[in-house]
């Protein structure tokens, strides 16, 4: 869009054309909203900040005075919404929901992802313009291990590391867009990048670079099969010795084999149950939407989304959200029926 396009849309907004502001704002609404979604970790709550934006910009468009881009003018609203509802912390459920109904084997640990984590699909994401001081790669900074890892940080840190290490904006832009001095952000940057970067070391989950492989495709394969053919050896068989496996909202870690072969026992392939595995992709990663069969009738319902981490030909983390309606996200049905 040109810089007149521009201007004159700007003033047909603010004259009251709702036509104008949507067509104005509309090539920014997808990398807002993963930027909500970087910011509070919840697809839910993410659609919910962008509107807020939204209707907050439209208020305010007159105050608009072009002295910084509308992206950046953007933003900076974007960012101070997810702030005030971190603030509020009304979105945030203190304490992991209740454990599933199946006994569990003994976890190695309590997980790090927090219990309002949800995935983020693929096909919702947006291209990024990261600005020149951008530390990490789009692909890096939408993963799974990464949105953890900001969710560990207070607001205002995580703020200015999104801002500043995965939008590359400068110090100065970033200060000015949270009201505060450049020197106060280049402090919360450094505190921030330690977080993050000892988070991330310390979970064995390092930001992959690396594309789909064709090595990646057999291992989808495979998973698929062993999954749908309830194979607990061929299923283990394609997991890293030290592979993590976590299921938010229940807050719960499970380190290594041995203890991926107990849970996926007793809670994946106990008896009588059957599953028929749909692909997709979340975070930047494949994924898989996971149907249980109704022993009555033979439809398959949604049971599970499961997203995973890779090294290429090996599953290095899986972990599986319970939360059946996010799979609609998706484009993943309820039910799927019985096959002919």
């Amino acid at each position: 869009m040109s810089m007149e396009d521009t201007t004159d849309l700007i003033a047909r907004a603010r004259a009251g054309d709702h036509d104008a502001f949507r067509d104005l704002v509309q090539a920014h609404a997808h990398e807002l909203q993963v930027h909500c979604y970087r910011m509070l970790g919840s697809l839910q709550d993410a659609e919910d900040a962008l509107q807020e934006t939204l209707v907050s910009a439209w208020r305010n468009l007159g105050e608009f005075g072009q002295r910084s881009s509308l992206r950046t003018w953007l933003y900076k609203i974007a960012t101070n919404r997810c702030l005030s509802m971190l603030r509020a912390d009304s979105r945030r459920p203190r304490t992991a929901h209740a454990l599933p109904e199946v006994p569990l084997p003994e976890p190695t640990g309590t997980g790090d992802a927090p219990p309002w984590l949800e995935p983020y699909p693929d096909v919702l994401l947006a291209d990024q313009r990261p600005g020149p001081e951008a530390r990490y790669e789009t692909t890096e900074a939408i993963s799974l291990a990464f949105i953890t890892a900001l969710q560990l940080l207070p607001p205002r840190q995580r703020a200015v590391l999104v801002l500043r290490d995965v939008l590359g904006y400068h110090a100065s832009e970033a200060a000015q867009m949270l009201d505060a001095t450049a020197e106060s952000v280049q402090s919360a940057l450094k505190r921030a990048r330690a977080t993050v970067d000892d988070h991330l070391a310390g979970t064995g989950r390092p930001l992959a670079r690396r594309p789909d492989t064709a090595a990646e495709h057999r291992l989808v394969a495979r998973l698929t099969e062993a999954l749908e053919r309830a194979d607990l050896d061929a299923l283990i068989a394609l997991l890293v010795t030290d592979v993590r496996l976590a299921m938010p909202p229940v807050m719960l870690e499970y380190h290594g084999i041995e203890s991926a072969r107990r849970l996926f026992a007793a809670v994946v392939f106990r008896p009588g149950r059957t599953y028929r595995v749909v692909p997709t992709r979340a975070n930047g990663q494949h994924a898989f939407g996971l149907y249980v069969a109704d022993p009555h009738t033979g439809v398959h319902h949604a049971y599970t989304l499961l997203v995973i981490d890779t090294d290429g030909d090996h599953v290095t983390a899986m972990t599986g959200f319970s939360n059946t309606t996010l799979m609609t996200r998706f484009g993943l049905p309820r039910t799927l029926p019985e096959p002919d």
